[in-house]
Formats: structure tokens, sequence, C-alpha cells
């Protein structure tokens, strides 16, 4: 009998055993995948930073708006240029960002940019007229910034060719190799590394704008306004060669 229960132990020990075994290399197995699925999380935030950093009319109006209004319509600014950013990388995934591509609609877009860019640096210009003040920098409205920044990013027709070039080809390179769990985690990483970007450009520009002298500070912010009416002479440019 006493020989029949140490079988049975035996045997039950056994499984436990095996049962411990295969968890071990479950767990091994999904840490190792979550492992991978971090790094490629990383390289995702680093790519949406190098995406963000070229100075661009975005880059170019937080500079201006974090100097003279402070951090939060910096901030504001380039999330409303995210806003737009996460519209296009939508339609990419949709497969109908393809439709912005037809020369009428590149020539209305070339045209609203140039407008938008022209009248917004032709604004910056013209504040730099008045005096610097504590007031000055919460005169303007929060949702003005980040209409600004949304019509900035969603009328400028390189933002397209842009988001179609290197978001496809993140797309066609990830789509079919994971899920789609998992491909809406590797654009979040993109979109966090965009906002990492903007984050910093408001909060450096922004403590700037507290350090630098009121000569200082006008002279960035018609140099700023300067380079947008420079995009939008180029924009009008590209809307007249494509017509």
């Amino acid at each position: 009998m006493g020989s029949f229960f140490s079988f049975m132990a035996s045997i039950l020990l056994l499984l436990v055993v095996q049962a411990m075994v295969s968890e071990y290399k479950y767990i091994n197995r999904m840490m190792e995948r979550l492992g991978k699925m971090m790094e490629s999380m990383i390289s995702y935030i680093f790519l949406g930073l190098s995406l963000a950093a070229p100075i661009g009319p975005v880059n170019a109006a937080q500079i201006d708006k974090g100097i003279k209004n402070g951090f939060l319509h910096s901030w504001l600014l380039g999330i409303g240029a995210m806003a737009a950013d996460g519209l296009y990388m939508l339609l990419v995934y949709l497969g109908v960002v393809h439709l912005l591509s037809i020369g009428f609609v590149k020539s209305f877009l070339w045209l609203f940019g140039c407008f938008v860019l022209t009248y917004t640096g032709i604004e910056s210009m013209i504040a730099t007229n008045q005096p610097i003040s504590g007031l000055m920098r919460n005169k303007e409205k929060l949702s003005k910034s980040f209409l600004t920044g949304f019509l900035m990013s969603l009328t400028n027709p390189l933002t397209i060719l842009f988001w179609l070039g290197v978001y496809g080809s993140v797309l066609a390179k990830t789509a079919e190799s994971v899920g789609p769990q998992q491909f809406l985690l590797y654009s979040l990483a993109i979109f966090i590394g965009v906002a990492l970007w903007d984050f910093s450009m408001a909060t450096v520009s922004s403590s700037f704008g507290k350090l630098l002298t009121n000569r200082l500070i006008l002279f960035i912010s018609r140099l700023s306004g300067l380079s947008l009416v420079g995009f939008g002479i180029y924009f009008g440019i590209q809307a007249v060669k494509s017509l």
C-alpha cells in the first residue's frame, strides 16, 4: 500500500514539475515577445521624433508662439498639427489618401496652405510692433493656436506626401508580419515620438521667451514670421506649377 502511495506521489510530483516547466517556457516566450515589442516601440518612438525634428512651418510657428505667448500656445499649436497628422495617418491606413494627390485637390491645398502660412507670418510680424508684456502673453485665444497648427499641417501637401511615404512604408512593412492591435501600438509609438518633440519645442521656446531680452524676442519673432511667409511663397509657387 505504501509503495502505491509513493508511486502516485511520484506521478503527481512529475506532473507538477512538467506543469511548472511548461509555465516557465510560456512565461519565457511571453517575456521575449514583450522585449521585442518594447524594442520596436522604442524604435518607432525615435522614428516619430526624427520625423518631427526637421524645421518647417509648424516648428517655426511653435518657436514664435512659445517666445511671445508662452508654453500652452506653442504646445497647442503642435497638438493641432498632430491632429492633422493623425488624420492623414488614418487616411493612409484606410487607403484613401491617394485621392488627395489628384491635380486640382493638390493645387487647392497648395493655395490654401500659401494663404494660411502667409497670413500667420504677416500677423506674427505685425504683432512684433506691439510692446511685449505679461498681458500680451495671454491675449491670444488658445483655440486659435490649435486651429493655426491644424490648418498649417492639414493644408500642407508635403505633409500628405510625407505620411504617405513614411507611414505607408511602415504600414507595408509591419501590416503583414503583425496583427492589427500590434500595428496600432506601433502607430501610437510614432505619434508619441511626435508629441514628445512638440512638447520639447514648446518647453524650450517658452523658456527662452522668459530669458531673452525684448529686442531679441522681437528679432526672433520677425525671423519666424519671415520664414513662415517664405514657406507661404514656396507653397504659392508650387500651386502655380501644379495648375
